[in-house]
């Protein structure tokens, strides 16, 4: 299968080359495919013809979007609204990735695909943009809501951890509930779905629920960093967005597709870094 990834730069990106090695895949970073130009990707899928676009580009900067709403829809919203016009123009598949956060964290329970959304800040709400866009636009689509990513490059929770957890002591939030998952676990479940052609919204995440704390005390065990973790309320972390409390995911469908526990996801991470 030929694919044509954007967003190639990034760190799902960068796990998807690995992942789809099997198939014909050709990844543009942002600087060279702006996935909300229609004039650039209409030249990318004419020239290339795939069979399937692979969406990983995101405005991914949760409380910077805060006061960039209109750089935040441009990428997370228009992005895929002109992806799936283009695609679906000219017959091709579109696979899609978005966020744990277009919900609003009051379920006790994770969410699954028939749960309401609600977003809370403007990257849930540009993000949850973007998936109705795909939605309307092409009918062979496979919408994916992953949580909490991370992985051994680019910027992300684990390794902002790794960085501040060398002087000693971190102070994490103990009340907000998620799915940790690591990105090229992600890269590899999203390479099984694409030979499945089970098209419509899944939650893609690694098993479990864990809650930021927890998550850190697992990531310095796995780097064998002697760390002392304070645990402290989200009240006491004042961020520009609003997070939600519990946005666990787990899916109703029956794809066959699951990825490994959240702790796995850690111990492979730790892994790749000391490669």
């Amino acid at each position: 299968m030929k694919v044509l990834l954007t967003g190639a730069g990034g760190q799902l990106g960068r796990a998807v080359r690995q992942a789809f090695a099997a198939h014909e895949l050709v990844g543009f970073p942002h600087a060279e495919l702006d996935v909300a130009e229609p004039a650039h990707i209409s030249k990318a899928l004419d020239a290339l013809r795939p069979d399937l676009v692979l969406n990983a580009a995101a405005f991914t900067a949760v409380d910077a979007a805060e006061d960039a709403r209109e750089a935040a829809f441009r990428v997370n919203r228009d992005g895929p609204r002109c992806l799936a016009a283009a695609t679906a123009e000219r017959g091709i598949a579109l696979l899609h990735v978005s966020t744990d956060f277009v919900f609003d964290g009051r379920k006790a329970e994770p969410y699954h695909e028939l749960d309401a959304p609600g977003p809370l800040s403007v990257y849930g709400e540009s993000k949850l943009a973007g998936e109705r866009e795909v939605q309307r636009g092409n009918p062979r689509h496979y919408l994916v809501r992953t949580a909490w990513l991370y992985g051994p490059v680019g910027r992300n929770f684990a390794l902002t951890l790794r960085e501040v957890g060398k002087k000693g002591v971190v102070r994490v939030v103990h009340d907000q509930w998620g799915s940790p998952t690591y990105a090229p676990h992600l890269a590899d479940a999203l390479a099984r779905l694409i030979e499945s052609e089970s098209y419509g919204l899944h939650h893609l995440a690694n098993q479990g629920v864990a809650s930021r704390d927890e998550l850190a005390r697992a990531l310095f065990e796995a780097l064998e960093m002697d760390v002392r973790v304070e645990p402290i309320p989200t009240s006491a972390w004042p961020s520009r967005a609003r997070r939600p409390r519990q946005s666990a995911l787990v899916s109703l469908r029956q794809t066959g597709i699951h990825l490994p526990s959240w702790q796995a996801g850690v111990v492979a991470w730790a892994a790749a870094l000391a490669c």
